[in-house]
């Protein structure tokens, strides 16, 4: 079981939820920033080595998936639709598509699942805890 994380004064959180997203599609640990997320392809880091955020809890399960297809496939509709009206073949234009769009969504597994543990994290979804830096008081 993971210690317990660094308090938040102890490290720089993210501004905003988009800022966490950022720090997820990039591979690092959305909390600190400062190390990797992922210890192999889809597999996150049990725990941060450095603010020791416990990423076991990260329940992002097929989400990374449907985001993939769903973005993936729009791209793609456009150059499947000027393909077969430019006049080639639906084999040919399989043919070509097929493989493209295997390798596009392979590429973006990785971004997008650091982006869902990174909002889960920063809203508090599933077993995460919402933490956000005090604001200093006022005078």
């Amino acid at each position: 079981m993971p210690s317990a994380p660094l308090s938040p004064d102890q490290i720089t959180l993210p501004a905003g939820w988009i800022a966490a997203l950022l720090r997820g599609i990039k591979g690092q640990c959305p909390r600190c920033g400062e190390a990797a997320l992922f210890r192999k392809w889809l597999k996150p880091v049990d725990a941060c080595p450095h603010c020791r955020q416990d990423w076991s809890l990260q329940q992002a399960d097929d989400f990374p998936a449907y985001i993939g297809i769903f973005v993936v496939g729009h791209l793609l509709a456009p150059v499947v639709i000027a393909m077969i009206s430019g006049g080639m073949s639906a084999w040919a234009t399989l043919a070509i598509i097929l493989p493209v769009a295997v390798v596009m969504l392979l590429l973006t597994l990785q971004p997008t699942k650091g982006a869902v543990i990174g909002f889960l994290w920063w809203h508090g979804i599933g077993a995460f805890r919402q933490e956000r830096r005090t604001p200093p008081d006022k005078p």
